[in-house]
């Protein structure tokens, strides 16, 4: 199996966050996982990829806008249906607008065709109902939540392999 985590960062953050989630998937498991800048990706890597998750900084309370005509124009070329999808996203400050960042990823993700996921409550706490948020000041303090994702994310994964395989 393989994960993918696709991002736009500025200055960083949002990049440390992909790679906690990253941590995470690989904790006691099998699949293979690779980080990519929306700049820098691997088309052939992300089209044999089961899992892809998708990251953006906030601005004016959504994605960059970068982030947002990169999936309109390549979401549709990486064919992306049916493979198991999520979203995160780091914000400056308190309120800044990342739910509304997240619901953008999302939307996307189903609009392609995708199986999007997040744990919600059914793991307990910490809940992460659309995906996990980190602020920028301070992404250190994050870090567990970000890991936490993954493994939540590679526990579905591994759900949906093993019941694609019976």
């Amino acid at each position: 199996m393989k994960a993918a985590i696709l991002y736009d960062s500025q200055t960083g953050h949002t990049a440390t966050a992909a790679t906690y989630i990253a941590e995470g998937i690989k904790d006691d498991t099998n699949i293979e996982v690779q980080t990519f800048h929306i700049d820098k990706i691997d088309t052939d890597y992300i089209q044999s990829a089961d899992l892809i998750i998708f990251g953006s900084p906030t601005y004016m309370a959504s994605t960059t806008g970068k982030m947002k005509l990169w999936l309109e124009q390549n979401g549709g070329k990486l064919n992306l249906a049916g493979k198991l999808g999520g979203a995160f996203a780091t914000e400056q400050y308190i309120h800044g607008g990342a739910e509304n960042a997240l619901q953008i990823l999302l939307t996307h993700e189903l609009v392609l065709g995708m199986m999007t996921y997040s744990g919600g409550v059914a793991f307990g706490k910490p809940v992460i109902h659309l995906g996990p948020v980190g602020m920028r000041q301070n992404m250190e303090s994050f870090q567990e939540l970000f890991h936490t994702y993954g493994q939540r994310m590679a526990v579905q994964l591994q759900k949906i392999h093993s019941n694609s395989n019976n």
